[in-house]
């Protein structure tokens, strides 16, 4: 049997991997996005999981909502990302402060 602590471990573990994403390589944004997305998936298996124990759907039609968000927010992200990469030849982070006006 499956309890909620065991994902809620798993969600925990998802989550401090996006942030360890995040510390460990600030140079790159797809990895910084990509580290992002970790976070939210653990936040949204949070989500299922109360809902699912708890009996009440609210919490996967949330999950529902933030998931279309995140993939207009991925989209928006990469297409951004695409033309910084025409403009700078690089997608290092640090080269950002270029775009300044």
């Amino acid at each position: 049997m499956i309890h909620l602590s065991h994902f809620l471990i798993l969600s925990a573990l998802l989550f401090l991997i996006g942030v360890v994403g995040i510390f460990l390589n600030r140079k790159n944004i797809i990895t910084i996005l990509m580290a992002i997305e970790l976070m939210l998936l653990a936040v949204n298996m949070n989500f299922i999981a109360f809902s699912y124990f708890l009996g009440d759907l609210a919490g996967q039609v949330f999950v529902f909502f933030i998931l279309t968000v995140a993939a207009a927010e991925s989209a928006i992200g990469l297409a951004i990302i695409i033309l910084v990469f025409r403009n700078n030849h690089s997608i290092n982070v640090d080269e950002l402060n270029k775009l300044k006006g």
